[in-house]
């Protein structure tokens, strides 16, 4: 009698519960339905009250799971303390994010600061928190940050942005060590460009497309669909045996 066929990962999430951070628009809001979709009730998690109550509207009248969370992840104290109160929470994705680009020599302290506290200092210490719930609960968990493939690459006018998502890429490496006995895994997805209301600015310059569209393989910036199968790869138990690493969705810019 032949063997039996092995059985592919689930990639439901039925009965997992999610927080979502920065999931108003772009990425963090495809993440949002990616993860509503296969069966995750979401936290939807923004600073905005007002925007997270109607889009949580859309949610349920579209059949979705879903909560609000005002947050802001900048504010490490007060996020903290709410997910503590709210959680734990299976999986996180963190998909707030800020940029502001200049030229190396022109980057302020206050620039500094306003780029790292949620880039850095944010993303770290509410991945910290989620998994701090998770420690307590004695439950496995995934953690995903929305990085960059500028947290791989250097590019002009990017080198505070660069900073942050090397960083990210740095704690996500050694938070997958630590907390690797826990059964939570920790990850990044590292998207290539994809025009969100956050880096419009940059599509309006032809010199700056220009480049973008030289250095992507395949021809085309990213969608936010793009990114939405590899966050549901990440949360769901099909990336069992993935942690510690950057999921690179990034059109072949990285591969040279």
């Amino acid at each position: 009698m032949a063997s039996p066929l092995p059985t592919t990962p689930s990639f439901r999430l039925d009965g997992k519960a999610a927080l979502v951070a920065g999931a108003t628009s772009g990425i963090g809001l495809g993440g949002a339905v990616a993860l509503a979709e296969a069966g995750a009730s979401v936290t939807l998690a923004a600073r905005s009250a007002d925007k997270l109550e109607a889009l949580a509207q859309t949610f349920h009248d579209q059949g979705l799971a879903a909560q609000t969370l005002a947050l802001d992840v900048a504010d490490v104290e007060a996020t903290a303390a709410a997910v503590a109160s709210r959680g734990p929470f299976d999986i996180l994705l963190n998909s707030a994010g800020t940029a502001r680009h200049n030229f190396a020599l022109d980057t302020t302290p206050e620039t500094f600061d306003a780029v790292a506290n949620v880039n850095l200092r944010g993303a770290y210490f509410l991945t910290q928190a989620v998994a701090k719930g998770l420690v307590a609960a004695g439950k496995p968990g995934s953690l995903i940050n929305i990085s960059s493939q500028m947290g791989h690459v250097g590019g002009p006018e990017r080198s505070l942005y660069c900073a942050t998502k090397f960083a990210v890429e740095g704690f996500t490496k050694a938070m997958a060590i630590d907390l690797g006995p826990h059964g939570i895994r920790v990850n990044t997805i590292c998207p290539t460009f994809v025009p969100t209301p956050l880096n419009a600015a940059v599509f309006q310059d032809p010199d700056k497309t220009r480049w973008i569209l030289d250095k992507i393989k395949l021809g085309r910036v990213g969608k936010v669909e793009d990114i939405m199968g590899a966050i549901l790869y990440l949360a769901c138990d099909a990336s069992a045996l993935v942690t510690g690493t950057g999921l690179l969705v990034d059109g072949g810019w990285t591969a040279e």
